[in-house]
């Protein structure tokens, strides 16, 4: 479980596995109080990904050539 244990200026202070972390208080409900339990959900986008690795790959193209 995600535990609000505290706000501290743009963060909120989370209680997971007897640990804390900050997590960004823009991403948390405005409705969320400390002792809430937050639901979390992280997934990967496919899409974006390969539109940014896609471009990294094009300006590691032009930044390292081939010197020959």
């Amino acid at each position: 479980m995600y535990i609000i244990d505290r706000f501290e200026a743009d963060w909120a202070v989370i209680e997971y596995n007897r640990k804390t972390f900050n997590f960004p208080l823009a991403l948390v409900p405005s409705e969320a109080m400390e002792g809430d339990i937050l639901l979390i959900e992280v997934s990967v986008d496919a899409k974006a990904t390969a539109k940014l690795r896609s471009t990294v790959k094009k300006l590691a193209g032009t930044v390292f050539k081939d010197e020959q």
